[in-house]
């Protein structure tokens, strides 16, 4: 009785991951610069953590300046999910245009898995010690590779997509 009933719900389990990486995936071919950059929160923005944040890297903050710029856990988060929405960027460059570095795509993906995990790492330490020493350290870690790939995917998108630099500069 018990067996049919787990071989039914395993059925179940994998019929959903497959319709749910189906919609991801018809969600992603459907895209443009446009929905990618309608998709960057506009909530929150590293500038205040570097005088040439888009075209330079590096960051003109300490710390501890960093994390009250960057409103603590909120632009860690904020971080986290424009990091998925530049990773998508570079993957619709590499799918839409032609002579893409694909050494520049290769960085932007290790910068975005580098940026999700000190970010989870930041929050996990943020809620188990609230803005101690290691916290700040690893949120200045994700904030300084954030405006590293912010400024990778500018000279991205003025290779390949001028026309999106100016809105891709006022939504970040």
């Amino acid at each position: 009785m018990i067996l049919p009933l787990l071989e039914l719900a395993a059925i179940a389990a994998v019929a959903f991951c497959l319709g749910r990486w189906r919609m991801n995936v018809r969600r992603r071919n459907s895209q443009t610069w446009e929905t990618l950059l309608a998709r960057l929160r506009p909530d929150w923005s590293a500038r205040e953590l570097s005088d040439h944040f888009l075209w330079k890297e590096g960051l003109s903050a300490t710390p501890d300046d960093a994390w009250k710029r960057m409103e603590g856990p909120k632009g860690l988060w904020v971080m986290y999910q424009n990091a998925q929405v530049l990773l998508e960027m570079a993957n619709y460059a590499v799918t839409h245009c032609e002579g893409v570095d694909r050494l520049l795509v290769e960085t932007l993906h290790s910068d975005a898995m580098q940026i999700r995990v000190c970010v989870l790492m930041a929050l996990a330490q943020y809620a188990f010690t609230q803005a101690s020493e290691g916290v700040r350290i690893n949120a200045f870690r994700a904030a300084s590779m954030y405006t590293g790939m912010a400024a990778r995917m500018t000279q991205l998108l003025q290779d390949h997509a001028a026309m999106m630099v100016p809105d891709f500069v006022a939504a970040m």
